[in-house]
């Protein structure tokens, strides 16, 4: 399998974590979710039975040969019989006897439509689609790793900014406590104040839990069920990763198309279906098969020695077998239309899978592009938002602004910085995404 390209957004550092907890990197993070996922050890199992498949089927191109023995013990009680010489009784007849039979004994089959050899390629391309499947869920484990970890580090700025802001609410409430002390605001503007502080401190409270669910649905996701601290590090992110040039549909579309898992693993279905028409075409066709044995028998009856009847019973022979079909209700035909209908649903679901996929990137890069616009936009309008709302604070903090038209200040401070925050994480992961696709 492929070594997964891992992309690594952004610094992680959350206040409240214990100094002991152990912190995992995203390509940490990424190893330990191919080595314990459930599903994909399943799929490695479903590609050893394949591969198992294969080779009990490249096995079955050779003679087989057996050896097999019967010993039996008789019986009879009223069986009578002797001989006489000189009027002496020399031998009597044995009514308990012990034989046994000794075959090795082989087959081969010559020639049965190729069937055989269709059936060891058949086997191969399973082997290779269950393979194809084992790297489609590794995929789907990467993007979703992928789409946590950028929204810890989205959350996580959140925090930053959240923090920020209580720090301004806490500062305006300070300050216009003591204003109403001098009698230069009611009462009632002071309250405004408190309650945004508060607002404020949800907003905080409300970020930092955002950032640990995530957490735990990382967690989840790399099937880690203890209680130890959990805690993710990346690089910094900057500016210019949502401002990079974002790739062509068109060039990530033809890529994906060809490196894709699931896209091969829709076109070994096609060469599966053609092979299971070989095989459904050959039962119109005869088989033959050669076979050939060694035989020997041993009696107690008989007064020679063991190894002498061994030899004197040795037989070889050996033959051919030639099976024509002649009429085998329809089950060559049926076969065969199956295998055709077959091809046609794996032809259908092939174009089905290119226009899902056309559809799903043309969405990131959709996405990328118009998030880009809006990041561009969004960083200007939170940098003019943050000169407006400074100025305001100095002239509120010296009375010629009201409590109304600070809070308005503040409210597009943080639209802007939301929208500037929004608008960087999406393009990154969007482009990310189609560097994914591309690859």
């Amino acid at each position: 399998m492929k070594r997964i390209l891992v992309f690594i957004l952004g610094t992680i550092i959350y206040g409240t974590a214990s100094v002991s907890a152990r912190t995992w990197t995203y390509n940490e993070c990424l190893q330990y979710c191919l080595a314990n996922n459930i599903a994909l050890h399943k799929l490695g199992l479903t590609r050893q039975q394949a591969f198992e498949t294969l080779k009990a089927s490249q096995a079955a191109l050779f003679p087989s040969l057996n050896f097999s023995t019967n010993q039996n013990l008789a019986y009879q009680p009223w069986k009578q019989g002797m001989t006489v010489q000189n009027n002496e009784v020399q031998n009597v007849t044995k009514k308990t006897s012990y034989n046994g039979a000794y075959t090795l004994g082989g087959s081969w089959t010559v020639w049965n439509g190729n069937r055989n050899h269709n059936q060891v390629k058949l086997n191969t391309i399973s082997e290779l689609a269950a393979e194809q499947d084992s790297i489609t869920q590794a995929v789907k484990l990467e993007e979703q790793l992928s789409l946590l970890f950028i929204r810890i580090l989205y959350s996580e700025e959140a925090v930053n900014v959240n923090r920020q802001t209580l720090e301004m609410s806490k500062v305006n409430e300070e300050r216009g406590k003591e204003m109403f002390r001098v009698g230069s605001m009611s009462k009632a503007d002071v309250s405004q104040l408190t309650s945004q502080r508060a607002q404020d401190e949800f907003k905080l409270i409300q970020s930092q839990s955002n950032v640990r669910n995530y957490k735990r649905e990382l967690k989840a996701l790399m099937q880690i069920t203890d209680e130890e601290e959990f805690e993710v590090i990346a690089s910094k992110t900057t500016d210019e990763m949502a401002l990079q040039a974002i790739p062509s549909i068109q060039s990530v579309y033809e890529a994906a198309l060809e490196n894709r898992p699931e896209m091969r693993r829709a076109r070994l279905n096609v060469e599966s279906a053609d092979i299971q028409k070989k095989i459904a075409s050959a039962q119109y066709l005869p088989t033959v098969t050669m076979n050939a044995s060694a035989t020997t028998n041993s009696s107690s009856q008989s007064n020679n020695a063991w190894g002498t009847q061994l030899k004197n019973g040795f037989n070889l022979g050996g033959g051919f077998s030639i099976n024509v079909p002649i009429i085998d209700q329809r089950a060559a035909k049926t076969a065969v239309n199956k295998a055709v209908i077959q091809k046609q649903e794996a032809l259908l679901n092939i174009r089905d899978k290119e226009t899902t996929l056309y559809s799903t990137i043309s969405d990131y890069w959709i996405q990328a592009y118009n998030n880009q616009q809006e990041f561009k936009a969004a960083k200007i309008s939170s940098e003019n938002a943050q000169t407006s709302y400074e100025l305001l604070s100095e002239q509120f903090n010296v009375g010629l602004k009201n409590i109304v038209e600070l809070q308005e200040g503040k409210m597009r401070l943080l639209s802007a910085l939301q929208s500037e925050l929004e608008a960087k994480y999406t393009t990154i992961f969007c482009i990310k995404m189609l560097e994914l696709y591309k690859r």
